[in-house]
């Protein structure tokens, strides 16, 4: 998907604005909080349905205000049975005092933040995103549900079912005395739901990891070569997780919650036996999670989906050898990408000349400008 127009309503400090942008590249300029990385909220907003910053929709909302409305046009993938290119219009909009959601798809309402993120694919990187590699295992499950949701249309509804099993086995364990024939009845449920969320994981994950190893014979580094990627389900597949639960029963009547399944998976990063948090230094980190975001958009592209890349404040965070290799990388997947810095980018910086495709603008306390580019960048 390339979103080709956006519309924002009393969203942060951004002034009402109706833009069009280009399905290749849109440089967005601008000091520090001017509304560069506002701008990429809004639209992370159309394919994520929340902030990337932080988890409450009041903070986003313009003080003073009670409702923000983002509205976008998407172009999807070109259809190759019929020969055209088709636009979507998706809407989101919060009313703060009511807490009630609207989802807008094609002018009619939808129920479901699964909707709208299927039909724009969004990829952030950002300071925060480097926590795949250094944060928890909660991260990089995230990390990998994002893309099984994307290959997989099962997954949503079947995770949130698990999910669902696991708050009902929790107040099962929380309850002063429990019923072991009701804990049991659960278990079973939660086996099978479990067993199918691991399928569809690791169905993926073996996709992922195949491109990835091919994409790390790229990079000159002894780490690349001894790195090691797997995919941990939560139990001993050796055991399976009916056994797991019952040799852990009294260890989670103890903590009173679910110790062992979907909910505690992860993709574990070791080089030479430990993990890489520990051995990495910060570039090693940043360079692998680049790789490892521009390979989630490799494995979507192979099953036909185009992601949007927000790239959020990168000088800060990658020097230039590995801004140029994001960069055109990016632009061989034919991704769309909105990338934010403090001074004017200099598109031959990234891109070898000519650039691509490119629209530039400019950020000034919340009002976009879009400027002139040269004629080899600029879109038609």
């Amino acid at each position: 998907m390339a979103l080709l127009s956006l519309q924002i309503d009393h969203f942060r400090n951004l002034s009402p604005a109706s833009l069009e942008f280009s399905p290749s590249v849109n440089l967005i300029y601008g000091a520090n909080g001017s509304g560069k990385t506002s701008l990429l909220e809004a639209i992370g907003y159309l394919g994520l349905g929340r902030s990337f910053r932080q988890h409450r929709h009041k903070a986003v909302c313009q003080e003073g205000e009670q409702r923000f409305v983002i509205f976008g046009q998407v172009q999807p993938t070109r259809n190759s049975d019929e020969g055209k290119v088709s636009v979507s219009r998706l809407g989101f909009s919060r009313d703060i005092q009511t807490q009630e959601t609207r989802l807008r798809v094609d002018g009619e309402n939808v129920y479901s933040l699964s909707v709208l993120a299927s039909l724009f694919p969004v990829s952030v990187i950002d300071p925060g995103v480097f926590d795949i590699v250094a944060g928890g295992p909660g991260k990089r499950r995230q990390f990998l549900d994002w893309l099984v949701f994307h290959v997989e249309p099962s997954f949503g509804p079947l995770w949130q079912q698990c999910q669902r099993s696991i708050s009902q086995r929790n107040q099962v364990l929380r309850s002063g005395t429990i019923d072991d024939h009701l804990l049991q009845v659960w278990d079973r449920q939660f086996v099978d739901l479990s067993e199918q969320v691991d399928r569809l994981r690791e169905s993926v994950f073996r996709e992922f990891e195949s491109r990835l190893r091919r994409t790390l014979a790229e990079v000159h580094g002894e780490w690349a070569d001894n790195l090691k990627v797997d995919y941990y389900p939560g139990w001993d597949r050796k055991k399976g997780l009916a056994e797991t639960l019952a040799e852990h029963r009294d260890q989670e009547r103890k903590v009173g919650h679910t110790l062992y399944g979907p909910n505690r998976a992860d993709v574990r990063l070791r080089y030479h036996g430990r993990t890489v948090a520990e051995i990495f230094s910060r570039g090693q980190q940043k360079t692998l999670v680049i790789l490892m975001k521009l390979t989630q958009g490799e494995v979507l592209a192979g099953h036909h989906k185009q992601v949007t890349f927000l790239l959020d404040d990168i000088n800060a965070e990658l020097d230039q050898t590995h801004r140029r290799l994001l960069a055109q990388r990016l632009t061989r997947l034919g991704s769309q990408v909105f990338l934010t810095a403090i001074e004017r980018p200099d598109p031959t910086d990234l891109w070898d000349s000519p650039p691509p495709q490119h629209k530039m603008f400019h950020v000034e306390h919340g009002r976009l400008t879009e400027e002139q580019t040269s004629a080899s960048g600029a879109s038609e």
